[in-house]
Order: structure tokens, then sequence, then C-alpha cells
């Protein structure tokens, strides 16, 4: 969808499988006017099958092997909302989500895949490790690599595969590949007579010696009756000792699928006519291993998935205009390339087999072609185009960051200010810049503070912006030590239909009220608006911490005083790369997780060791709320090195991307050697000047307390809280 076309349908895709990833491109590619698509998973990544063997035997990283799916949605201008789904309502034309509100649509594909059958084998789900879903799956696998190369004399380690089918095969020959062979005992228990009971009898000779010759033990004909801690017990008594055992059986459908009341098949798969739509539902399609087209069933296969992304982009795009659809008539064969371990492959099709190292570099130039329309994306569509005058060249321009790269720079604000206040001494005070929240004056029995914040989008889930936009405004109370008693909201929505902004506004205020219930902060009203482009943002009062304390200062340093930093740096550089679609989705994410930790607790922390200044760092970053905290006969040492930095965020600097916000705040750096003096590696001194969207607190403690601040900060979850310098007398001063 283009950014200026106003939005009247929601299309959600769920699940990042590879029918989803091939469609999405190909409508973005191609779009329709008025659409908005939305993809959910609960992992940032996807993997691509064809290459899990290959990763899996250290052939391919996890960067090679992996569709980033923030990174596609972002370049695609595709909502991406990380969450589990757990049920799908028909008649509201809602999805439900693990943990926050459901989401609407207009239409709807799910493309989940399967998992491993476990239920039907007592044991099985307790004690195994499944193969799917893949990330879980990756997370234990990588544990029992990190033990081998640790722990290498630590005895033999028994590893189990339950299958027989290609996917334990292929998995089983990797890990024989990856593993110590003088430390590893690798066994393929298969319930079959023999194993990969689809493919010809030369490819599974091929097979089997491939297996022998890596030393795996094959059982075929051994069902597996139970599962216990450490051991299998088969069908014919006889058992079957593990120390990891991996779980990769026929295709199970997802569980919750199963409530939901649509049409399924015996084994509980979705059933499709041809269209890829189901049965009975017009406005659902389902793709993958997820679904069984009625007319024409198949193997659950990848392959089947890839072949129907195309007809799927097709349909959704006839049904959203209301044209006729397509039917869909998978082949009765395919050509099936099965990894052998090592750089080697076995080719299957008919009665045509062939195995040889010339396989595995074939199956591998076209895994990484098919993943090459996913990583080396075209240019985006949605650019800013201007013209170079010198050239008449067309180029695309930076686009103006969200959330707190977005602010005005502090030199054109004190500016602006500083002229309002000689005009209007009674009303407009001189220095407001510096004050994030104010005390309202003539307050019933206490003063009371209020800040305002306001920030332009930042991530294109309106639950997290809500969450996101609410925790930033809170931060300016706790920054001066103050509890938040209320709160009023303005949100500027952008044009779209009013179901679309009645959907907009729900999930932003969800968002911020999952914010405000966890402080006890009713949110009182506010103000709404159409626009051209989504802000939301909150004024919000406070009352002191602690009544016998009052507020903390921003201004009250003194020589001597340790700065301690409550988050690490690096928001408005990561967003910046990952709106130049330069950055994993994984940091981004990490980045979000960030900015959603409370400041609640370390103000708390910074009021009980009597902390003699505090500030959040926002938008005019580090040393810019640095330089506001320090009187003017005093400086500060800053130590580079000890800085909390995101990750991806030196990788991301040292590619050259810098926050649109970045010049603004450069002005501050002036300051670095009359003002702060700093000591380590010269990296990340750009990184001072970042803008950070609800990031952390900077308190300044006296020297004796600064250990046992930041030890209880470690212990209340600030986990990347840091000591970064100490206050001294300016350089300039004496």
């Amino acid at each position: 969808m283009h950014d200026s076309q106003a939005v009247n349908k929601d299309l959600l895709l769920v699940g990042g499988g590879h029918a989803h990833v091939i469609a999405l491109r190909m409508l973005v590619m191609h779009p329709v006017a008025g659409l908005r698509m939305t993809l959910i998973s609960p992992d940032t990544h996807t993997p691509y099958s064809g290459m899990l063997p290959g990763l899996i035997a250290g052939h391919y990283s996890f960067e090679q092997s992996h569709i980033d799916l923030e990174r596609l949605c972002q370049w695609a201008g595709v909502r991406f909302v990380r969450a589990q789904v757990n049920a799908i309502d028909t008649d509201e034309r809602s999805v439900s989500l693990v943990g926050r509100p459901p989401v609407n649509y207009d239409l709807l594909s799910i493309d989940i895949g399967s998992q491993p059958e476990l239920d039907s084998v007592p044991g099985a789900r307790e004690w195994s490790v499944p193969v799917k879903p893949v990330s879980s799956f990756w997370q234990r696998w990588q544990q029992l690599i990190a033990q081998a190369e640790t722990s290498p004399g630590s005895g033999t380690r028994r590893i189990v595969v339950v299958g027989g089918g290609a996917g334990s095969v292929e998995l089983i020959l990797a890990m024989a590949q990856r593993l110590p062979t003088d430390a590893t005992s690798l066994t393929l228990v298969c319930g079959a007579q023999s194993i990969l009971d689809t493919y010809n009898a030369r490819a599974r000779r091929a097979v089997t010696a491939e297996l022998a010759a890596q030393g795996v033990t094959l059982l075929t004909g051994a069902r597996v009756e139970s599962v216990s801690t450490n051991s299998l017990t088969l069908t014919d008594g006889s058992n079957q000792s593990f120390d990891t055992l991996f779980w990769c059986t026929g295709a199970a459908p997802a569980p919750w699928l199963a409530g939901c009341g649509l049409e399924t098949d015996d084994a509980g798969f979705l059933l499709t006519r041809d269209t890829l739509q189901l049965l009975a539902h017009d406005d659902v399609f389902a793709v993958g291993d997820t679904a069984s087209q009625q007319q024409h069933p198949r193997p659950k296969a990848g392959v089947y998935a890839v072949r129907q992304g195309p007809v799927l982009a097709d349909n959704l795009r006839n049904a959203l205009r209301g044209q006729a659809l397509h039917h869909h008539v998978p082949q009765q064969r395919f050509l099936s390339l099965l990894s052998l371990g090592k750089k080697r492959a076995t080719a299957d099709r008919g009665i045509f087999n062939v195995t040889g190292d010339w396989v595995w570099r074939w199956k591998d130039r076209i895994d990484r072609q098919f993943m090459l329309r996913f990583q080396d994306l075209p240019k985006r569509m949605f650019g800013s185009p201007r013209s170079d005058t010198n050239t008449g060249d067309s180029i695309t321009e930076q686009m103006p960051c969200g959330g707190c790269g977005a602010k005005v720079g502090a030199s054109s604000l004190g500016a602006v200010l500083g002229k309002l206040a000689s005009r209007f001494p009674a009303t407009a005070a001189s220095g407001l810049q510096a004050r994030d929240s104010v005390l309202i004056p003539d307050s019933a029995s206490y003063s009371l503070v209020q800040s305002i914040d306001v920030l332009r989008q930042l991530v294109s889930d309106h639950w997290l912006m809500g969450r996101i936009a609410a925790n930033h405004a809170l931060s300016d109370l706790y920054a001066c030590g103050a509890r938040p008693v209320s709160a009023l909201a303005t949100v500027t929505l952008p044009f779209s239909s009013p179901t679309i902004q009645e959907r907009d506004l729900e999930q932003l205020l969800a968002g911020a009220l999952h914010e405000f219930d966890a402080v006890a902060c009713p949110l009182q009203g506010g103000h709404s608006l159409q626009g051209a482009e989504l802000n939301i943002g909150f004024v919000v009062n406070g009352a002191p911490m602690c009544a016998d304390r009052g507020y903390l200062s921003k201004q009250g340093l003194r020589d001597g005083d340790v700065l301690v930093l409550t988050k690490p740096l690096g928001t408005g550089v990561l967003f910046a790369a990952h709106m130049q679609h330069e950055v994993d989705g994984r940091y981004v994410h990490s980045a979000i997780d960030n900015m959603l930790q409370s400041n609640q607790r370390a103000a708390a922390l910074a009021v009980e060791f009597n902390a003699s200044a505090c500030t959040d760092v926002t938008g005019f970053g580090l040393l810019g709320h640095l330089l506001e905290m320090l009187p003017e006969e005093l400086g500060a040492h800053l130590e580079l090195s000890r800085i909390p930095v995101l990750g991806g965020v030196e990788q991301c600097l040292a590619l050259g991307v810098r926050s649109t916000m970045h010049d603004a705040n450069a002005t501050a750096l002036a300051a670095l050697g009359a003002k702060i003096r700093t000591t380590g590696p010269d990296a990340i001194v750009d990184l001072l000047v970042d803008p950070q969207t609800s990031g952390g607190l900077l308190i300044g403690v006296a020297a004796d307390d600064a250990a046992k601040l930041l030890q209880a900060l470690q212990n209340a979850g600030y986990a990347n809280s840091a000591v970064i310098g100490q206050v001294e007398i300016a350089p300039t001063s004496g």
C-alpha cells in the first residue's frame, strides 16, 4: 500500500510460512489501493525449510537460512505484529492473541505450518524436543552444541531422533556432521519397516548407506509405546536410552485450531477449496502444512507451499477486488533434494535417483536463489524521492525518524522560547526547554507535577506504539521522583475509513492502558483527530513518590557525584537503520523490549539513595540531557567503554547510519573537551547524541552510594545499568 492512500480494508496474514512470504512480496510489488496488510508471527524470523539441515550441520548461518520478517515487513510497508495466535472468531472477524487484544480483519489467510504429533505417545510431550516450532528447537540445539564445545570430555552424549521421513533423516545426518563423533551416539528410531517410505528404492539405499557411514544406528519397525525421563519403551518391550530426544514424526495441526469452528479434515488440518479458501468461509484462506485441499490432498512438504504462494497472492487480490479466483491443482510428484549431512545430497523423483556432492551444490544454488528474493530486497517503493539539482538523477532522502528522533532540535527550541520569554515575561518562562515536568501552581493539597510527550509513529504495531508512548510519557514523572495520578491522551489517526480508525484507536489505547493500569494511573480523557500520519501522546500528572522527600531535581549535581545510567543507548540509530532495512529484526525487538521497561522502580531507588539529580535520557541524547543537569561550574568525565549499548548499534554506526535528529543534537558535541571529558574508544562518541525513545534514567548520586544503587538497580531488573562517569569541576571554570 502506498503511504498516501487511505486505508479501508485489513488483510491479516497469520503465520510467516513460505506461501505467505511469497504472497506478501507479490502483493506489495503490485499493490491493491486502500489495502493494509498485517503479518502476525510469534518470531521475527522464519526458517526456510530447505536450508534448515545445512544450518544444523554448520553449512549456513542463522541469517542465511532465515527470512527476517520484521525487515521484510518494514520494506514492504506491512504491519508486523510479534504475537502468538490462539483463536479465530469468524463471526466477529477477529484473531485472538496471547496477552493482548484481538486484531480484526476483512480478509484472513492462515499459514502457520504444522508440528510433530506428540500426544499419541505417553510422555513424548514432556520428555522430547519437537523439531517444530523451529525457534524452540534451535535454542535447544545451540545449547547442545555449547555443551559439546565447553565440556568435550564429559562422556558420550546419547541422542535419539524419532521419525523416519525426510525431515528426521536430514536432521540426524546434519547432527552427525556437526557433533564430535567420538563423544556422540546417534540413533534414528523409525516405526515403519523402512525409512523414506515415499521415496524410491535407490534413494532409500543411498540414505541407509549414508546413515551407516556416519555412524548412525538405524532401528526400523521400532514403534515407540511410551517415553520416560531418559528412555523410550518400544512396542516389542525393549528400551532405548537417551540423554536428548528429538521428535520428528508425522505432522499435526496447531491444537488451538480445533476450537475455532473452522472446517477441518479427519486429522484436524484446515480444509480448503482449490481456490485456497475454506469450504464455508469466503473471507478465510489457508495454505502450507496447516491446510489440506479437499479435492487434491497431498503430503505435508514445503514445495507445495512455495507453489501455492503466487496463487494465494492472485486470489487475495481478486477477492478484494470482487473478481473471479483461480483454482490451484498441486503437482502429483516433485523433485526432492535430500541433504546428507556433509555437503552431499540425493535427488529423488519417481524412479529417478542420483547422489553426490554435485547434487548438494545444485540444491545449494536453488536454496540461495530462493532466499535472495527476501534478502536482496528492491529499493523501497515508499521513500521520499527528490531530484539532484546537479545531475537531475532521482534519489531518495532519508525518511524522518519516528519517536524522539522526530523532536525539534534543542537550539531551535531554546531560541524560540527565549524570544517568547522576553515578549511574554509573565506567561512564557525562560529555560522552559530544560523542564520536562513542571509544578502545577495552586493545586489543592500538594504540588502536582505535569508533563506532556507526543511521539510520531515509531513501530507499525499500534498496540506496541500505545505502550511505548505511555511508558515514555510516564518516564518524565519518574525522572522527577513522582508517581502518576492521572493522564490525558492526544491521538492523531491517519486518514482512513471509520472502521479502520476504530480498530486503530482501540489498539493504541489498549496498549496505553496496559501500561497505565500497571501503575494505577487512570486515563481520564483526551483529544483525537485525523491527519497525515499517526501521532500519539499523553499529558501525565504526578505527585511525590515520598511525600517527606519531595521531588528529584534535574539540576542538582555536585562535584564528585557518580553518574549511573539505567538502560542501554541506541534506539535512534537502530530505528533509523530499520527504516533503511539495514538491521536485523531481532535487534529491533530487543530495542522495543528495552523501551517497554518502566523507569518507575529505578526512580524509586534514586529517591531511596538520595540522588542529587535525575533525568530521563530521551530526544536530546545522553550528552544533551547531561549538559542540562550540570551547573555552570561543573563538568563531567564519561568512560565510553562503560556506556551500555543495545545490540546491533555499533554495526549500524559503522555503516554510517544516524538518526535524522543526530545533526540537531550534534551541537552538544562541542562540549567534549570543554565541559565533558571522555576516555575510551571513540567508536561510540556519536551515540552520545543519539535520540532515545523511552530511554533510561541518568542519575547523579554520591560516590559512597553508587555501588549500592547500582546493585539495587540490577537486582530490580535493570540488567544493563552501569556507572558511566563522574561529575568534576569544569576545565574552563578555573
